[in-house]
C-alpha cells in the first residue's frame, strides 16, 4: 500500500450532513468534495446507545484503519491501515472488557467479524466514538465504511461508495475528524 503525505497543517473536517428529506442518508463535504453517503437507519442522535441504529452527532478523531487486501489494492492514504484477517473481530458486547475494541476469533461475546462476507468492510476507517473515553452501553464499532448499492443505511455508522472511499482517502490522516452535524 502506498501511502502520501498531505502537507503538516492539513488536517481536514470531513462534515456529514443528513440529507434534506432522507434522515438514512447524508451529503459528506470535505475541501472541495462533495459526496453522498449512508447514515445508520435511526438517522442521527446526540444521545447514542449501543444497538439505536443511529450515527452519533458528534466530532470524532479517524484513529485508523482496515482493509481487505484480498478484495482491494493500491490505496493511497496516509492513514494508518492494517490488512484484515479472517480472524480479526470487534467486540460489541457492552459489559465485556474488550468493549468496543478488536478481538480475535475464537471470541463467543457479541461482536463484529471485520472479514465480512458483504464488502461493507473492505475499506473500514475506525472512528474515536467511545474508544480514547469508554463507556458501557455508549454504542461500538461507529466506523467510517463502504455504503451498500442505493446508500441503504447503516447501524450507525458512516459509509460512502468505494469510488468516492477512493477519492478521500489521500486527504486523510491520523486525527483528521469526521463530524456528524
Amino acid at each position: 500500500m502506498r501511502k502520501t503525505s498531505p502537507p503538516a497543517r492539513s488536517r481536514p473536517i470531513i462534515c456529514v450532513r443528513q440529507k434534506p428529506g432522507n434522515r438514512q442518508q447524508a451529503i459528506v463535504s470535505v475541501g472541495g468534495l462533495t459526496l453522498q453517503a449512508a447514515i445508520g437507519r435511526s438517522g442521527r442522535t446526540a444521545f447514542k446507545r449501543e444497538g439505536d441504529g443511529a450515527s452519533p452527532i458528534a466530532a470524532m478523531t479517524l484513529l485508523s484503519g482496515f482493509w481487505r487486501p484480498d478484495r482491494v489494492s493500491g490505496l493511497v492514504t496516509a492513514l494508518p491501515m492494517r490488512p484484515i484477517r479472517q480472524n480479526m473481530l470487534w467486540c460489541d458486547a457492552s459489559g465485556h472488557p474488550a468493549y468496543n475494541r478488536p478481538v480475535k476469533a475464537p471470541f463467543k461475546p457479541s461482536h463484529e467479524e471485520l472479514a465480512r462476507k458483504d464488502d461493507l468492510y473492505d475499506i473500514c476507517i475506525v472512528l474515536d466514538w467511545n474508544i480514547s473515553s469508554r463507556r458501557r452501553d455508549r454504542g461500538s464499532a461507529i466506523f467510517f465504511h463502504l455504503s451498500r448499492p442505493g446508500y441503504e443505511p447503516t447501524a450507525g455508522c458512516v459509509a460512502l461508495q468505494l469510488r468516492d472511499m477512493r477519492r478521500l482517502l489521500p486527504f486523510l490522516r491520523k486525527g483528521s475528524v469526521l463530524r456528524v452535524f
